[in-house]
């Protein structure tokens, strides 16, 4: 079978871990294993994973503290957070850093691999057309997959990227969040709703005052053209 991509895995508890392995490596990825956060992050700049599969409770350097270094240092590998805490606060902590999706254990084996395929098809730049776009002062390069701000780059995650893309593509059109998630995400649940509403806040600081996404309040969001000077 050919080899989809390399997946880390940081992951202590050696049973998830093994089941994971398992899992990635039966759906056509390489799998390396990592059982904490200091290994996770020496693996990461060794091996260069195609994205991580990180536990937010490492012993140590917790998982949180591992993608804060890792954003810390410009580093955009795709990040799935896996957790045993059910907590919204730990959730958007998460995704405020730049995590790309967050799953909460226990959890299905095929959700994980069905999520780590959708992160992967984000970040390898499987959008909807190559072609650059223009929304006021934001400029979209789909093809290098970068995005620019009054000419100056953006930083961007794959989630963060593809979300700004779809709505891009789409201007002056309100997309409500259940649509969202299973365009961008590929899924779609309620309690994922508040994943959208936390990367529309990411976009929207990191493009500050060029942002052309409007709230459109109790339905969704739309990128909308600025109209012409008074």
């Amino acid at each position: 079978m050919l080899q989809r991509g390399l997946i880390l895995v940081v992951e202590d508890e050696p049973a998830i871990a093994d089941v994971l392995r398992l899992n990635l490596a039966k759906a056509g990825f390489g799998v390396h294993l990592a059982a904490d956060g200091e290994a996770g992050l020496a693996a990461v700049a060794a091996l260069k994973p195609a994205a991580m599969i990180l536990d937010v409770g490492l012993p140590g350097i917790d998982g949180i503290e591992v993608c804060r270094r890792l954003r810390a240092a410009a580093d955009w590998t795709p990040v799935l957070f896996v957790t045993a805490r059910d907590d919204e606060t730990d959730r958007i902590i998460g995704l405020e850093l730049g995590a790309d999706d967050y799953i909460t254990k226990p959890f299905s084996p095929r959700e994980v691999v069905a999520r780590v395929s959708s992160v992967l098809r984000r970040s390898q730049g499987l959008t909807d057309g190559p072609e650059p776009l223009q929304v006021g002062r934001v400029r979209l390069d789909a093809a290098q997959r970068r995005v620019f701000a009054d000419a100056t780059e953006v930083p961007l995650t794959a989630t963060e990227f593809d979300l700004l893309a779809f709505l891009m593509r789409r201007p002056g059109r309100v997309i409500g969040r259940d649509q969202l998630l299973s365009e961008v995400w590929g899924y779609s649940s309620i309690a994922g709703a508040r994943t959208v509403d936390v990367h529309i806040a990411q976009l929207r600081g990191k493009l500050g005052s060029a942002s052309p996404i409007r709230t459109v309040r109790g339905v969704g969001y739309a990128v909308d053209q600025p109209g012409p000077a008074a």
